[in-house]
């Protein structure tokens, strides 16, 4: 029986509080886990254009944590992230969200959580629930990497960034027309080119470049958080696919953290054959189903 939830605006502090329980489960956890740990080594006031950002942890009768939630999208509809948490605590988010006048359009995270608390907020507003997404989190077993296609691997430059900008939106679209939908693979997620530098400087994007140094694909990954590094996006223009690309890409960077201790996982749309054929081959296995949920 959840009693409490407690807020906060700094990540810091959540990311402390949190701490044990983010690191019990650290490949569920990796989102939540991953983005909170770039917010809080950010400069304050960068992210001002978010309406909202939060961080929410429920607490049951003793004290204890027993889920988590957060929202800090910079993007509409600026969707709330749970993670698991008893169907108590995912209503009461939703009726102290609903209090305290925050407009929820969307909401992604664990199942049955999301779809708790989405469909309690929709019944509070007049509003219905309808499925964006249905993914699934893979988690690197035994690595197999497949035959190198010409070319290789190497970290982006910082001469790289606009490509890499172009590459993570064009990703978006790509990734919804191959699961059949139309629109994008996010609910309205969006990149800067600040955001491609940070990466690169944080050397988690790599390119694929062919015979003649042309970069070819894109793959990047998250920094690490709790031991785990979280996989995507996985891009490679129309005119270059079917060529081995992304299957090397993703082994060898995968190879690159196991040889350093670091556990790989990764999201997949369930309704994209392609992408989870390319995962399974290269020895992802399935760890849970979550949502992408959208409230309108």
């Amino acid at each position: 029986m959840v009693s409490t939830l407690e807020f906060t605006e700094d990540p810091a502090w959540f990311l402390a509080e949190a701490k044990a329980h983010l690191a019990a489960e650290p490949v569920v956890t990796t989102v939540i886990a991953t983005v909170t740990a770039r917010l809080a080594e950010r400069p304050v006031g960068r992210d001002n254009d978010a309406p909202y950002r939060w961080w929410a942890i429920a607490r049951d009768e003793r004290d204890g944590i027993a889920g988590v939630a957060m929202r800090t999208a910079p993007f509409p509809p600026y969707p709330v992230y749970l993670l698991a948490m008893p169907d108590d605590a995912a209503v009461l988010l939703a009726r102290t969200l609903r209090e305290r006048g925050e407009e929820v359009g969307g909401v992604n995270g664990a199942l049955p959580a999301t779809r708790v608390f989405a469909e309690e907020y929709a019944r509070l507003a007049g509003m219905e629930v309808a499925v964006h997404e249905h993914l699934r989190l893979f988690e690197l077993g035994e690595l197999q990497v497949p035959p190198a296609p010409p070319g290789r691997l190497r970290p982006a430059a910082l001469d790289d960034a606009e490509l890499c900008l172009a590459w993570f939106r064009d990703f978006e679209s790509a990734a919804a027309e191959q699961a059949g939908r139309a629109g994008t693979h996010g609910i309205g997620e969006s990149f800067t080119l600040e955001d491609m530098v940070d990466r690169i400087d944080a050397g988690v994007i790599w390119l694929w470049v062919d015979a003649e140094g042309e970069p070819v694909h894109l793959t990047g990954a998250n920094v690490p958080a709790n031991g785990v590094t979280r996989i995507g996006p996985v891009y490679t223009p129309r005119e270059h696919r079917a060529r081995g690309y992304a299957g090397r890409a993703v082994a060898e960077i995968s190879r690159r953290y196991v040889e350093q201790g670091v556990r790989c996982c990764l999201f997949t749309d369930q309704a994209n054959p392609t992408s989870n054929k390319v995962y399974e081959a290269l020895g992802y296995r399935p760890v849970v189903d979550m949502g992408s949920l959208v409230i309108r």
